[in-house]
């Protein structure tokens, strides 16, 4: 299975964005699709996610600014940031959790990663 973002960069405080994630390959391994954040010195922190059910869960410090959406198919995830804050400085990551089966599905998934900079 494999990830691939789009979106991203510089973004003035206030301001709105989009990041986008594809999964292919192996795509029955998901059950989980994600993103994350990294801040340089800090643990990844989970931003957003979205079971196979539809259940959709938002981090703390996002909930009410930042809404997840597959806009573009089952297995896409459109993050949409809006009131962005300078903290939300990041690095942001794409990432499905692998189901138990089929075996040969892994347990983590993970894009590249994309730097979302946020300006004030």
């Amino acid at each position: 299975l494999d990830l691939v973002q789009s979106g991203g960069g510089r973004v003035q405080a206030g301001g709105s964005t989009t990041l986008a994630c594809r999964a292919s390959g192996d795509t029955n391994c998901v059950e989980v699709m994600a993103w994350y954040r990294q801040r340089p010195g800090e643990e990844r922190e989970l931003v957003a996610s979205r079971n196979n059910g539809g259940y959709i869960d938002y981090g703390s410090s996002v909930r009410g600014r930042f809404s997840l959406s597959r806009e573009n198919g089952p297995n896409t995830m459109t993050l949409r940031m809006n009131n962005l804050r300078p903290e939300d400085t990041a690095t942001y990551y794409c990432h499905v959790l692998g189901r138990s089966f089929p075996t040969y599905c892994e347990p983590n998934y993970w894009s590249q990663g994309t730097q979302v900079t946020v300006v004030s």
